[in-house]
């Protein structure tokens, strides 16, 4: 009989029958084809705290604007003492001529991350989740960012795509929070292979499986895949009636 069991996580909440076995096989199937087919010739910023300022200015909006009012913010105030000094206020403002939705909370937060990590860190971010989760308007998914791709560290990110899409490959039971998507995919991915899995995803969400109508007939992954053959449903993921996906 297959274990019922991995840990703490459990096969019982998954929408069909597979072993633990076979599924990191399937797995590993999966990651394999995703690196193939969306890889990165460079996959780390490299800077801790400008991954850590893209990130909050990134929550709720589209990858494109906040690339461009990231920019200008770093070529207006340069650097982590001046992004401390710069008033609230001031910061809010700066979001918002530049579009960024959320720009009271985010202004604040920039500036006070800015200043507690000078303060309390010596002006070096904390490479810990546990400590990067203590700063305002970091929480996990950010965290685990900054450790992938500010630090290089092995970590899995879990934001709406890879959310979506690990349900979908039935990586993870349908309706279990972020937070439990990060552990099924810590035990089902091999470790040295966690950093890819965010960009991989994201990629694969953004050019295929879409939120709405997700282009199956042209996925690598299709063979391999539950949501493709009526396994998982979106009604599943978001925990409504039981129907069907086209």
């Amino acid at each position: 009989m297959a274990e019922a069991k991995s840990g703490s996580l459990s096969l019982e909440k998954f929408t069909f029958d597979e072993s633990w076995e076979e599924k990191k096989k399937r797995a590993e199937r999966i990651v394999k084809i995703l690196m193939e087919t969306h890889p990165r010739e460079k996959l780390l910023i490299g800077d801790p705290y400008g991954t850590l300022i893209h990130c909050i200015i990134s929550q709720r909006m589209r990858d494109e604007v906040t690339y461009k009012v990231w920019e200008r913010l770093f070529e207006k105030y340069g650097d982590i003492h001046r992004i401390a000094s710069t008033p609230v206020e001031e910061m809010q403002e700066f979001l918002r001529k530049n579009g960024v939705g959320l720009w009271k909370t985010k202004g604040e937060w920039i500036v006070r991350a800015s200043q507690i990590i000078l303060e309390k860190y010596g002006g070096r971010v904390p490479d810990d989740i546990n400590e990067l989760m203590k700063l305002p308007g970091i929480g996990r998914k950010c965290a685990n960012i900054v450790l992938a791709y500010g630090f290089g560290r092995q970590a899995i990110p879990v934001d709406t795509h890879v959310n979506r899409i690990s349900k979908r490959l039935g990586l993870a039971p349908p309706r279990v929070p972020p937070e439990k998507v990060e552990e099924y995919l810590a035990e089902l991915i091999p470790y040295e292979k966690w950093i890819y899995v965010n960009h991989a995803m994201v990629d694969h969400g953004k050019r295929i499986c879409n939120p709405i109508r997700p282009k199956c007939n042209e996925c690598p992954l299709r063979e391999l895949c539950p949501y493709a053959k009526g396994l998982v449903t979106d009604a599943d993921i978001k925990g409504k009636a039981q129907g069907s996906h086209s």
